[in-house]
This record gives structure tokens, C-alpha cells and sequence, in this order.
């Protein structure tokens, strides 16, 4: 498991999936045109990968998001761990499924109107 992950952080680091045909596509924008959450997601773990951090902004911004809550999920469990406190971990609040299933949504309908300021949540 741990070599199909490095293999992975390997190809994403070192192939933009915009030049290339042998990575997934979302299939809901294949088959409908309409931008899902996750659009631009492959695009945007290259530019992370490679610390560009513009471009990851521009493929989805929600990509920063996520990544907030697992890096906020993590280190509570870390400093919990480490300096034995007992600091409430609100990812387990039960409202915060809710409220991200809300973003998300919103997210969602949002990135797919064709006109300013929306149009910028689309992947580009």
C-alpha cells in the first residue's frame, strides 16, 4: 500500500494530467458538461505536488478546503496524542457533516453558472 501511494505521489508530481489521456476523467462532466465538486482535483495534487499553489486555487477551490480539515483533523489527534490534552476534534460535532455537505452543494451550483463572479470556480 504504501508503494502504490509513493508510485501515485510520484505520478502526479511529475505528470500534468492536462497533457496526458491515460488518467481518469470525472465522468459527469464527460457525460453532461457540468463541473462536480472534484473537477480539477488530479490537476490541482500536480500543482500542490509542486508547490504551485496558484494553480490549485484555480482547478478547485474547495481542494483547499479539504485539505484544511484533514491537515485541522490530524493535528488535533497529534497534539492530543503527544501532549495528552483532550482538545475537541469538531470534525466529530455532529452538525459537521451538515454544514460541509451544505459547502459543498452550494460549491457545486455555484462553479457551474456561466457568468462573473462564478465562472472563476470552474476549473481553468
Amino acid at each position: 500500500m504504501l508503494f502504490f501511494g509513493m508510485g501515485l505521489l510520484f505520478i502526479y508530481s511529475t505528470i500534468n494530467p492536462t497533457n496526458v489521456n491515460f488518467l481518469p476523467k470525472c465522468p459527469l462532466y464527460v457525460t453532461t458538461g457540468i463541473y462536480c465538486p472534484g473537477c480539477g482535483s488530479q490537476r490541482a495534487t500536480h500543482y500542490l505536488l509542486n508547490l504551485n499553489f496558484i494553480g490549485v486555487v484555480k482547478q478547485n477551490v474547495l481542494y483547499i478546503l479539504g485539505l484544511c480539515i484533514i491537515v485541522y483533523h490530524f493535528l488535533i489527534i497529534a497534539i492530543n496524542a503527544v501532549l495528552k490534552k483532550r482538545i475537541y476534534n469538531y470534525i466529530y460535532h455532529p452538525k459537521t457533516p451538515l454544514i460541509i455537505l451544505i459547502i459543498v452543494l452550494l460549491f457545486w451550483v455555484l462553479r457551474n453558472l456561466p457568468f462573473a463572479p462564478f465562472h472563476l470556480l470552474a476549473p481553468h
